[in-house]
């Protein structure tokens, strides 16, 4: 197999793939400025695809040592992420953006652990 042909998650969650690009993002001001980016409908289509998923998600990446992830498994643990972050703007938000928050935001100095 090449790099080229090289899967982008892992074995069980390859449908998956076409959202990787745009949520497999490393950092969580990076995830968040991509929510702030997609419509509605577009965060609705993602949320859609991966909640079903993400238990069995958390349970083959549980199978795993956290601190020595693969590629494919760091992927798609950066989506359950970029998932919970979204979650908030489809179940609650009822749109990208936090609402009554102004201007007010915060920076993440530090990412979590992994």
């Amino acid at each position: 197999m090449t790099a080229a042909t090289q899967p982008l998650l892992p074995e069980g969650f390859r449908e998956l793939e076409p959202y990787v690009v745009d949520w497999a993002l490393p950092t969580r001001q990076e995830r968040y400025d991509m929510r702030l980016s997609k419509d509605m409908t577009e965060l609705g289509v993602f949320y859609d695809a991966i909640a079903p998923r993400a238990e069995a998600a958390i349970a083959h990446l549980d199978t795993l040592d956290l601190d020595a992830l693969p590629e494919p498994e760091l992927r798609l643990l950066r989506l359950l992420f970029s998932m919970i972050l979204v979650s908030y703007a489809v179940n609650v938000f009822e749109q990208p953006s936090i609402p009554d928050a102004g201007a007010a935001f915060f920076d993440t100095l530090v990412e979590p652990a992994v």
